[in-house]
């Protein structure tokens, strides 16, 4: 089965370890996992600057393993489990990509290896082209 995730919940959220969990089940089970969207407090899954604390799980390091695990699986391509981040989101949390470090004249690229900013047309995408899109809300 084909399948995209919609994830709204922060990093630090219940929700979001439920999404990750969800997604490694699903992957280890043999289903082909497109995308995942980042939208909203969400995005902060995608931020490479974050220092969880030592007893604390990372669930950025998480999804970058999961991108791996998915993209060797048999028939996997390398778009295969897309960790994408919603451009608008992403901005006003501070994730950066460095096209989008030098357009806002900022220092610094936040964006963790692995993941992309792009718009909301990928979401819809997902929608269309999957099997079952799941939103794991905030």
């Amino acid at each position: 089965m084909r399948l995209s995730l919609y994830i709204t919940a922060a990093p630090e959220q219940e929700t979001a370890f439920r999404a990750w969990q969800f997604a490694q089940t699903a992957v280890t089970a043999g289903h082909q996992l497109e995308r995942i969207f980042f939208a909203g407090a969400a995005v902060q899954h995608g931020q490479a600057l974050a220092a969880p604390g030592r007893d604390e799980v990372s669930l950025t390091q998480r999804w970058q393993q999961l991108q791996k695990q998915a993209q060797a699986l048999p028939g996997a391509t390398a778009l295969s489990c897309e960790l994408v981040l919603c451009v608008s989101a992403a901005l006003r949390h501070g994730v950066l990509d460095a096209e989008s470090a030098q357009r806002w004249e900022k220092t610094a690229v936040s964006l963790a290896h692995g993941f992309i900013i792009s718009g909301l047309g990928q979401l819809a995408e997902a929608q269309l082209t999957a099997d079952r899109l799941i939103h794991f809300p905030a």
